[in-house]
């Protein structure tokens, strides 16, 4: 993972280098060499794929470009608030490392789950949720884009969710394969954790606009940065409602960079006039100009 890009660009290859040191152990070694086990664990994951993204950025930043608008994606905003120039890099990865511990840490390993719902409506998946619970928690985690919704909690809960949904019209409901059921209220050992670490940490205002997963709104201050990423440990990834912002913006190309291809897809689903593209290792960045 980065390996390429770090090979080919200074400011690709420094990203790591710092990472390591903020972290006080060798992350490019695990980004560039290591094996899934280790990529898998949450704790290395999160720091890897921020690491990862910022790579790629400076990367791109050596090229001359530069974002209009950022956004993204539960973890991803760490990373678009790095581009905004709001979060200091090394203080990013500190947090995003001990981020994907806490969130590890909030429920036992096996006690919880999510699940993608495809082809069924926020407002009914929503009532398909109270009804399955039974005393549990299973809730709306990701609102990604008009044909997909993922739902968090217990396992049990999400289960008899994933059954509920496909009996009320979901066209599939697929378990995904995570260690944590993220961005439902099981996660609140986690945001009290998190907070302190937030609270003390400097934010500047934005360079330029930021969508924040927890509203789907432009913050323009470091303190809303901040606040949005307190509150969204526990609150749902409005993933679609953040794309439509940025459309009604005038955002018109939408460029995901980072390991994977997801977004590319969701933002395709929601707004699809829209030039989507990709920059996830180095010859991507090097046909983008």
């Amino acid at each position: 993972m980065g390996l390429d890009v770090a090979d080919a660009y200074p400011a690709a290859r420094e990203a790591f280098a710092q990472a390591d040191a903020a972290l006080g152990f060798g992350l490019s070694g695990i980004c560039h060499r290591g094996s899934r086990q280790e990529l898998a664990l949450t704790a290395n994951t999160q720091p890897a794929v921020l690491t990862t993204s910022v790579a790629l950025l400076r990367a791109l930043g050596e090229r001359g470009r530069r974002p209009d608008f950022v956004a993204g994606h539960s973890l991803g905003e760490y990373s678009a608030l790095v581009a905004a120039g709001a979060v200091e890099f090394t203080d990013a990865v500190r947090l995003v490392r001990r981020r994907g511990r806490f969130m590890q840490e909030a429920v036992p390993v096996g006690e919880g789950s999510m699940a993608a719902i495809l082809g069924l409506d926020a407002a009914p998946l929503e009532e398909v949720c109270r009804e399955a619970a039974e005393g549990q928690v299973v809730s709306s985690a990701n609102l990604n884009s008009p044909q997909q919704v993922v739902i968090a909690g217990h396992r049990a809960a999400v289960d008899r969710a994933c059954r509920l949904a496909r009996s009320r019209g979901a066209r599939r409901a697929l378990r995904l394969p995570v260690s944590a059921p993220f961005h439902c209220s099981l996660m609140e050992p986690a945001r009290q954790r998190l907070k302190p670490l937030l609270e003390e940490t400097r934010f500047a205002d934005p360079a330029c606009p930021l969508i924040n997963n927890v509203d789907g709104r432009a913050v323009s201050t470091g303190a809303e940065a901040r606040e949005g990423l307190i509150r969204q440990v526990t609150a749902p990834v409005q993933w679609r409602r953040s794309v439509e912002a940025l459309w009604k913006m005038g955002a018109r190309t939408f460029v995901e960079v980072g390991p994977g291809r997801v977004l590319s897809r969701l933002i395709r689903q929601t707004v699809p006039d829209a030039e989507v593209m990709w920059i996830g290792n180095r010859a991507e960045v090097e046909v983008y100009v």
